[in-house]
C-alpha cells in the first residue's frame, strides 16, 4: 500500500543495536564478519536520508541470523527501535491476504482461474465484460485493467468494506483485462472480502488463525488501536522541507485493511519469510501450500520494462507474482514486496534459491531507506563486492525531489494572474459527490473556501478563473503552501449559471473525474414549514403547498406531487430534479406572500392566495 501526502507531492542519529529477548535466542546465530561495520554503515543511511529509526533481520534457511534496532522508534521521548519494535508494514500485508486464497484453494472451495463474482455476488464492476471475465488470479496479480484509484479509498475513508466495495463498480479501467499490469488496492480489499464470504470469518480472524498464530507472530495486529496498545510501537514520521523529521499522525486504513493493515516487527516477519524460503513450512509444519508458494512466486504478470542500465547490468526484469513482486538482483532470483502508510516505510524480500531473507521496517513516510538496507544486507549474504547504495540511491532521490520541484514551477507558470471566480465563493459550497470515490463537503470559513473529506480539512486556495488548488490544513501547524499539489479543482456551472459540479484528477491515467453538486439540506420543523403552505395563483392555475410528514410538498395540476428539500433562507429543492428550486418570499410578519419556481428555463412566480 503506497502512502501518499493528501494533496503535496515526502538528524544525524546514533545507531543502537539491541540483542532479542530470551525467548528468541536460540534461533539466532553469532554474527560472523559479514556483519562488521553494519552500525556505522547504517548510522549513516539514517543521517544521509533524515530517518528517525528503522529495524533489520536477516533469516538465513530456518534461523534469524541478524537482527537490529537503530534509532528511535519515538524520537522526542528518545525511545530506541529494538527488533520487536512494532511498524505498520502497509502493502506487504498483501502476500498474506493472497495466502489465503492459496489456503482456501487447497480445501477445493475457489479456484483462482473462475470469475471472482462466483464468489462474490456483491462484487460489480465497471462493464459486463470486467464482470464475466475477472478472476481472482487478475487481482492477485494486478491486471484487471482497473488503475489505482486510491484517492477513493485514502481521502474519502469508510469502515466499512461492503461501502467500498461498492465503490468498485463505478471505477473506470484505463486498459483492457490483462492488457497492462496497473497496482490497485481495491483488487486486494475484494480478495479478503472473498475470504470473508467463503469462511463466515473476518478478514482478521482468518489471518490470525490461518497464519499469524501458527508462526507465533503473536504480537502481530491489524488497527493503528491495537498498534498504539503495545508497549514497543513505533510513532510514524516525515520530512518537511525535505530535511526536517516531522512527527505525523497514524493513518487508520481500517476497511482496505486486507490491502495493508498489519503492523509487525521484524522478529516476527522473519518467521513469514522462514515460511516462504522453507516452501510453505514452518518448524516442519505446513502453513502454506507448496504448490502455492511456487505460484505465487513465479511471474504472472509483466510488471514493466525491467531493463539493465548501464551502470547496472546485473538488476534486471520486472514481473509480478501473487502478492509478489520479481525481480534478477545480480544474477540472484529476488522476490520482494514493499509497503507505505503515513510515517512509515517496509521491505519484505527473499532469494529463495540462495535461501536468505530481508526485512527492513522504517518509521519514516516513503522512505529510500528500506532499499538501501536491503540491498546492502543482500551484497553481504550473497558474497557480492561492495558497493555504496547509500550515495548511489541518495543522488537518486535528490535528483527525483529537484524533478518534482521543477515539474511544479512549471505547472505554476501557467497560472493567469489577475483572474477571479465567476461566483461568490458561497455559491462554491454544497456536496459534491462521485459515486466511486465519495462526496466532499465544500464549506465557507471567512473569506476562504474549504473542502472537508472523512477526517480531514483542504484550503482551496484561488488559482485561477473557476480553478482551486489545494493545501492540507495540518491540526497542529496550520497551512503548508511550500508544497504545492498538482492537482487542480476546476467547477463547472449549469447553464442557468449555477455551480453543479467539478472536475479533478485523483486519477492520473484517466480524464478528469466529475462531482456532482448537490446543496446542503437543512432540518425544519412541520411548525415552521406551516408558513409556506396554502394556494398560489400560477397562470390562472393553482399551485397548492402542504405538509406530510414532515417534509414540504407542491402540487402543481397535471403533475405529480413533489416533495421539497430544505435549503435555508425560505429555499426548497425539488427533491426528484436536480437543478430544480423553489423560493417563498416572506414578509416582515413571516408570513409566505410569494412563491418563485426556479427551473432551467426559467424563473415563474406564483402570488398566494387571500
Amino acid at each position: 500500500m503506497r502512502k501518499m501526502k493528501t494533496w503535496a507531492a515526502v538528524l544525524a542519529l546514533s545507531a543502537i543495536s539491541f540483542s532479542l529477548p530470551a525467548q528468541k535466542k536460540n534461533r539466532v546465530n553469532t554474527p560472523t564478519d559479514r556483519f562488521a561495520g553494519l552500525d556505522t554503515a547504517f548510522e549513516r543511511v539514517l543521517r544521509e536520508f533524515y530517518a528517525a529509526g528503522m529495524a533489520v533481520a536477516v533469516v538465513e534457511k530456518d534461523k534469524i541470523v541478524y537482527a537490529k534496532g537503530f534509532g528511535y522508534r519515538d524520537l522526542e521521548k528518545k525511545l530506541p527501535v529494538t527488533p520487536n519494535t512494532l511498524f505498520a508494514i502497509g502493502s506487504c500485508t498483501k502476500a498474506f491476504t493472497a495466502s489465503l486464497m492459496g489456503q482456501l484453494r487447497k480445501d477445493g472451495k475457489l479456484d483462482f482461474d473462475k470469475p471472482v463474482l462466483n464468489y462474490l455476488p456483491a462484487l460489480h464492476f465497471y462493464n459486463d465484460d470486467m464482470n464475466r471475465m475477472i478472476t481472482l488470479r487478475d487481482m492477485m496479480s494486478h491486471r484487471t485493467g482497473l488503475p489505482r484509484h486510491d484517492f477513493s479509498w485514502y481521502i474519502f475513508k469508510n469502515d466499512s468494506r461492503d461501502s467500498l466495495l461498492t465503490r468498485i463498480r463505478y471505477q473506470e479501467p484505463s486498459t483492457g483485462i490483462r492488457e497492462r499490469w496497473q497496482y490497485n488496492n481495491f483488487m486486494f480489499l475484494a480478495q479478503g472480502m472473498v475470504a470473508e464470504k467463503i469462511t463466515g470469518k473476518s478478514w482478521e480472524e482468518n489471518i490470525s488463525t490461518q497464519i499469524l498464530k501458527p508462526l507465533g507472530m503473536s504480537r502481530s495486529n491489524f488497527s493503528i488501536e491495537g498498534l498504539q496498545k503495545d508497549a514497543d510501537a513505533s510513532l510514524g514520521y516525515g520530512l518537511k522541507k525535505d530535511s526536517i523529521i516531522d512527527l505525523l499522525d497514524y493513518y487508520h486504513i481500517n476497511a482496505m485493511g486486507p490491502a495493508g493493515s498489519i503492523n509487525s516487527s521484524v522478529t516476527e516477519m522473519a518467521n513469514w519469510v522462514m515460511t516462504w524460503i522453507n516452501g510453505g513450512k514452518f518448524n516442519g509444519k505446513e502453513i502454506l501450500p507448496a504448490n502455492y508458494v511456487s505460484e505465487a512466486i513465479s511471474p504472472q504478470m509483466v510488471a514493466g520494462p525491467g531493463l539493465p542500465s548501464a551502470e547496472k547490468p546485473d538488476l534486471h526484469f520486472s514481473t509480478y507474482g501473487l502478492g509478489w513482486f520479481l525481480s534478477s538482483y545480480k544474477s540472484h532470483f529476488r522476490v520482494e514486496h514493499g509497503g507505505n502508510i503515513d510515517g512509515f516505510s517496509a521491505s519484505t524480500s527473499f532469494f529463495p534459491t540462495d535461501s536468505i531473507g530481508i526485512i527492513v521496517l522504517t518509521n519514516q513516510n516513503g522512505s529510500s531507506v528500506n532499499g538501501v538496507v536491503r540491498n546492502i544486507l543482500a551484497d553481504r549474504m550473497l558474497g557480492l563486492p561492495y558497493f555504496d547504495w547509500t550515495s548511489d540511491i541518495k543522488k537518486s532521490t535528490d535528483k527525483a525531489l529537484a524533478s518534482a520541484k521543477e515539474s511544479a514551477r512549471s505547472a505554476a507558470s501557467n497560472q493567469q494572474s489577475g483572474t477571479t471566480p465567476s461566483h461568490p465563493l458561497k455559491d462554491y459550497t454544497g456536496l459534491y459527490t462521485h459515486p466511486g470515490y465519495g462526496t466532499m463537503d465544500l464549506v465557507l470559513k471567512n473569506d476562504s473556501l474549504f473542502m472537508l473529506t472523512p477526517g480531514d480539512i483542504t484550503w482551496l486556495r484561488h488559482y485561477h478563473y473557476d480553478i482551486f488548488e489545494p493545501f492540507d490544513v495540518n491540526k497542529k501547524t496550520g497551512i503548508d503552501t511550500s508544497q504545492r499539489s498538482p492537482l487542480r479543482l476546476q467547477f463547472h456551472m449549469s447553464e442557468t449559471g449555477e455551480i453543479n459540479a467539478l472536475t479533478t484528477k485523483f486519477e492520473p491515467t484517466l480524464s478528469a473525474l466529475r462531482f456532482t453538486r448537490s446543496p446542503k439540506l437543512q432540518q425544519v420543523s412541520s411548525s415552521e414549514l406551516e408558513k409556506y403552505t396554502g394556494e398560489y395563483t400560477l397562470s390562472g392555475a393553482t399551485v397548492k403547498v402542504s405538509v406530510k410528514n414532515d417534509k414540504l410538498h407542491v402540487l402543481i395540476p397535471g403533475q405529480p406531487e413533489y416533495p421539497l428539500d430544505a435549503l435555508g433562507a425560505h429555499k426548497f429543492a425539488l427533491k426528484i430534479a436536480p437543478g430544480y428550486y423553489v423560493q417563498f418570499d416572506v414578509n416582515e410578519k413571516g408570513e409566505s406572500t410569494q412563491l418563485t419556481f426556479m427551473q432551467p428555463n426559467g424563473n415563474f412566480a406564483a402570488k398566494r392566495k387571500q
